[in-house]
């Protein structure tokens, strides 16, 4: 047998299971149910799906957080309107609040300037989001969403192996490759044995400002298939709507309004609740 890369989407072994040794957090921290938001591939929106669903909960009443995985690529401060850098006490790092009191941690409230690229290799990568678990303050927390980078390297090995992950998002587009997409994170979480809460689509279709009709600029919808033949819910399609891309842009993501993801709040506080 090869070295261990422990990039399990590239392995051609039949090994066991990855080792699963969940980190203990930060000693003040409380967080209750941990969520993974994830994609087989980059740009499908699941930054946007993390904040939304955060969002939503709170709006519902609970306490939530987004945890930024993505050192890369990370977003969530912008789409939040975060601009102020997180703080550090002598028990930890304190994450920063967004006007709803979302609790957020990402590697771009530690840079000095948040255009600095994150040019690290996987491990020490991999190490940081570990960091973010086990050294910030998360304080009484009821749902963790963790924006996951694209794929299943080092960074979702790491949040699967050290964080106690409850169950995970899969973010797909309306393409036929979604299968594709959709079928390596089942088999991760299957690895894993975290469960699937279920699917999003975003980018599911445009609608015309003008007669109303909706546009389906990918093509016809293969997620709704995809999603029954591994027998997991869909839990929300969002469109490609310039509202919400001007409310990414302005950092006021929290101000989005859909009877659409309050459902699939629900759906997602139901599942995990009932565990």
């Amino acid at each position: 047998m090869s070295e261990c890369t422990q990039d399990c989407a590239s392995c051609k072994e039949k090994c066991a299971s990855p080792e699963i040794q969940v980190e203990k957090p930060n000693k003040l921290s409380s967080v209750k149910k941990v969520i993974g938001v994830v994609s087989g591939k980059g740009g499908v929106g699941k930054s946007l799906v993390s904040a939304l669903l955060a969002s939503g909960l709170t709006k519902k009443g609970y306490r939530t957080a987004v945890l930024d995985a993505d050192l890369t690529g990370p977003s969530i401060p912008k789409v939040f309107g975060l601009q102020e850098k997180a703080q550090g006490c002598a028990d930890g790092i304190l994450p920063a609040l967004t006007r709803d009191g979302i609790q957020v941690m990402s590697i771009n409230l530690l840079l000095e300037d948040p255009g600095d690229p994150v040019v690290w290799r996987g491990p020490v990568i991999a190490g940081t989001v570990k960091q973010f678990w086990t050294d910030v303050i998360w304080s009484d927390v009821d749902f963790m969403f963790v924006d996951m980078p694209p794929g299943t390297g080092d960074v979702p090995l790491t949040v699967f192996q050290s964080l106690p992950v409850d169950g995970i998002v899969v973010v797909a587009s309306p393409q036929e490759l979604v299968a594709m997409i959709v079928e390596k994170a089942v088999r991760m979480a299957s690895m894993m044995n975290v469960p699937i809460l279920g699917l999003v689509e975003n980018m599911s279709g445009v609608v015309c400002p003008h007669c109303g009709e909706t546009f389906s600029v990918f093509g016809e919808s293969k997620v709704e298939k995809t999603a029954a033949d591994h027998g997991l819910p869909l839990l929300l399609s969002l469109p490609i709507d310039p509202k919400i891309a001007s409310l990414c842009d302005e950092g006021r993501i929290e101000d989005y309004e859909s009877d659409a993801v309050a459902a699939a709040c629900e759906t997602v506080a139901a599942a995990l609740l009932g565990q």
